[in-house]
């Protein structure tokens, strides 16, 4: 058993088994949010402290130099998870310790911690529970929705963490420290910043997607239409059978386009000489449109996308806030489900609106009670109180959620029903016929709660009638369209979340974030709504992520859509208690060890960007014959690996001082000399160096020398009030005044410092802060 899982168990997650042992001493919730606490502070009065730790307080350690830092992996015995250092994240120590005082002063002697109801709010519940071992009591409790009968039913009724949950998010987190550690230090060598374990597979469905419009072939084709009586008639030209059947790309038939031009244009020609058309036949049926399920995380994200033309981004923060402030229930589900009283309310109020004509048998999943909203985190996004209409908040708070109301009482309402008529109509001269579809609503059932985000609903039929025979006349000129077949379209924000969830990869918590990683990494970019893979994105799926996947490899290999759902899955499952956690990691570990390795070892069968790129440094100044002389006739391109290094091995020290100094080398001396605010040429010549151009590369070239020259200027030059700043703060954490700290570098006062001591002194700071932590 795990140690972690033991101290949970027999240590510090203690929780009172009656109401009748918390007496009247201070009780103290803990939440993630500080507009959360504001809320639910207002329904639980004197007597409560409520406090907020802005989200994860403790987790694996973060890039800050230290050796456990720099981990992608920690050891562990068989059929047991790592137990890794789980150190404070940025700012929770100053935050928890404060709320840590606050509470042994006020003399609480109860704690309940309500972190979100879900896999990473329970791991910052887990943490928060150890760290607050020392309270008499530590219950967990959680709610789907910040209504007060929802937390005053959660806090009469605490839980035992779900451990199966916190093991989960353990498992996640090694998953991802251990992909992206291991493989962002693989790219590397084509200069790339990093990959990750979802993030990597949907930049695939963005690079794909754009390898298809540009292997688009535009196809020509042409249509001929007409409006009557308020319809758009189009010429019919080939039947699905014909040899001449005009196909799209997909191979899909399409009975209205031709690439016969002659046959368009005298279909063009006899409309135009004519000005009506005649009843040949009529088709009668209806069409019942059901409501959609309340909405999940992908599909409000969607549709605010849609009806209301906002990003990804925009809809989470406006979500955020309507669920902190408790007019929302969780915003972060799969499920479509909700609870029979939040059904019932919204039912009478259908009744009541729209009348009980429009009451449907209800779409989405139900909840088998009502009290499992004090601790069921999955649940379908609905307003906690379908009868508040919303209306003192911001304009966007109440644009989202009228929409989140329309759609939790479409879920409820009846379907809405078309009267539909499918005609065919001939014209005087023309062998061709004409077809078309006319349809009006009859019921608007749950329409009529989206009517504000509906147009043009036509509710009568056509003046002209359906008798055969009858003659239509034209509403204006027939018209004939020559175009070409456009490439598919670019994923949006929104529907790259939707190929997501369709795909199995990333979860409600994960969509937005995995879409902003990839546009803040510089692998995607947006054009207009669309996102367009830059260079960089390119260069990582088409040449890198190759190394990791390939048909012989588990499900296509480490990045494949597939391998990442199936993980995806096995997380699930260990939520869900049907996986052992250490197994599942054990299992994975195993699997990536084999993709990688398989990586590397094709990586070394083949030449590296960076190595090609020296190697052309290397030969920059020679001809044509002597570089055909080392390569030979199938070009640099055709080298090895292997062949490369041994290339470049042989004149390195031949050519050393002779090699031209490379783009980064000579970016950063352009940087330094404007940062230092010296003149270029003059600085140059100082050092006895002609030019820029002349520079030479390498470890012993004018290049290297000129910046050691320069960031030797930059370091003895004055601190900067950021070095100030941060040497002030981390002095103040440590309770050192400033006159000591500065000693530890030998420099004479804050003010004198110089950036390179400043920077000697934060880094001592930072160890000893660390060592405190850890003493702790």
């Amino acid at each position: 058993m795990c140690f972690w899982l033991l101290t949970f168990i027999h240590g510090p997650y203690r929780h009172r088994e009656t109401r009748e042992c918390r007496c009247g001493n201070m009780k103290l919730v803990i939440l993630e949010s500080k507009a959360k606490a504001r809320t639910i502070k207002k329904y639980l009065g004197r007597g409560w402290m409520v406090e907020a730790c802005n989200g994860h307080v403790q987790d694996l350690p973060s890039r800050d130099g230290s050796k456990q830092s720099s981990k992608a992996l920690w050891a562990s015995k068989p059929g047991k998870l790592p137990n890794p250092p789980w150190m404070w994240t940025e700012r929770a120590e100053g935050i928890v310790t404060k709320i840590l005082s606050k509470a042994s002063a006020s003399g609480v002697d109860e704690v309940f911690i309500a972190t979100d109801p879900d896999r990473e709010g329970e791991f910052i519940a887990w943490r928060l529970s150890i760290i607050f071992a020392e309270f008499p009591s530590v219950a967990r409790v959680s709610f789907n929705e910040i209504t007060k009968q929802a937390v005053t039913e959660a806090i009469d009724n605490p839980l035992g963490l779900d451990m199966a949950l916190v093991e989960a998010a353990i498992v996640r987190r090694l998953m991802d420290r251990l992909v992206g550690f291991r493989c962002s230090k693989f790219c590397r060598s084509w200069r790339l910043r990093s990959m990750g374990r979802v993030q990597t597979p949907t930049l695939g469905f963005v690079v794909n997607k754009e390898l298809e419009r540009e292997a688009h072939v535009p196809k020509e084709y042409h249509s001929v239409s007409v409006d009557s009586n308020g319809v758009n008639l189009k010429v019919k030209f080939h039947e699905s059978n014909d040899p001449d059947a005009w196909l799209d790309d997909r191979g899909k038939y399409h009975s209205n386009r031709t690439s016969d031009t002659k046959a368009a244009k005298i279909a063009h020609a006899t409309l135009m000489d004519s000005n009506s058309l005649t009843l040949v036949s009529v088709q009668e049926g209806k069409v019942r449109r059901r409501p959609q399920p309340p909405f999940t995380t992908d599909t409000m994200l969607q549709s605010a996308n849609s009806r209301l033309g906002w990003s990804i981004s925009k809809t989470s923060s406006v979500a955020s806030s309507l669920y902190q402030s408790g007019h929302i229930t969780y915003i972060r589900t799969d499920s479509t489900r909700t609870n029979a009283d939040a059904r019932e309310t919204i039912r009478e109020l259908i009744a009541q609106k729209f009348g009980t004509d429009h009451l449907g048998k209800g779409v989405g999943e139900s909840r088998k009670s009502s009290k499992e909203r004090v601790q069921d985190a999955h649940e379908a996004i609905r307003p906690t109180n379908p009868e508040n209409e919303l209306v003192e908040t911001n304009e966007d708070e109440v644009a989202l959620y009228k929409l989140i109301w329309a759609r939790f009482a479409a879920s409820q309402m009846s379907d809405s029903v078309r009267e539909r008529r499918q005609m065919i109509l001939s014209c005087e001269g023309l062998d061709l016929q004409l077809f078309g579809s006319s349809s009006w609503r009859v019921h608007a059932g749950w329409e009529s709660a989206y009517s504000r985000y509906l147009s043009d609903v036509l509710t009568e039929p056509p003046i002209s009638g359906f008798s055969i025979g009858s003659m239509w006349a034209f509403d204006k000129e027939p018209a004939m369209v020559t175009d070409v077949t456009k490439p598919p379209r670019r994923f949006s924000e929104s529907s790259i979340i939707q190929q997501m969830k369709g795909a199995g990869i990333g979860r409600p918590s994960t969509y937005v974030s995995t879409v902003r990683k990839l546009v803040d990494r510089g692998y995607v970019e947006k054009d207009g709504s669309s996102l367009a893979p830059t260079t960089e994105g390119r260069l990582l799926w088409l040449d890198v992520v190759p190394h990791y996947n390939e048909e012989s490899l588990l499900e296509g290999g480490l990045f494949t859509s597939e391998f990442t759902s199936t993980m995806e899955g096995n997380l699930d499952k260990i939520e869900l208690g049907d996986s052992n956690a250490a197994t599942t990691w054990e299992d994975f570990v195993g699997v990536f060890r084999s993709m990688h390795n398989n990586a590397l070892e094709r990586r070394r069968k083949m030449p590296t960007p960076r190595q090609l790129r020296y190697l052309e440094r290397l030969t920059s100044r020679m001809s044509e014959e002597e570089k055909f002389a080392i390569w030979g006739l199938g070009g640099l391109e055709a080298l090895s690996g292997e062949e490369v290094r041994g290339i470049i091995d042989s004149l390195s020290n031949a050519v050393q001082g002779e090699i031209q100094a490379s783009e980064k080398q000579v970016a950063l001396i352009i940087r330094l000399v404007e940062k230092l605010s010296l003149d270029l040429d003059i600085f140059l010549h100082e050092q006895g160096i002609v030019d820029i151009d002349s520079l030479t590369g390498g470890r012993d070239g004018t290049a290297s020398m000129a910046i050691d020259k320069l960031i030797s200027l930059d370091n003895s030059s004055p601190a900067t009030e950021r070095q100030i700043s941060t040497i002030l703060s981390m002095s103040e954490n440590l309770e050192i005044a400033i006159e000591h700290a500065v000693e530890l570098v030998k420099s004479e006062s804050i003010e004198t410092i110089t950036k390179q001591d400043a920077s000697s002194l934060i880094g001592i700071l930072k160890k000893r802060i660390r060592s405190r932590r850890r003493g702790k």
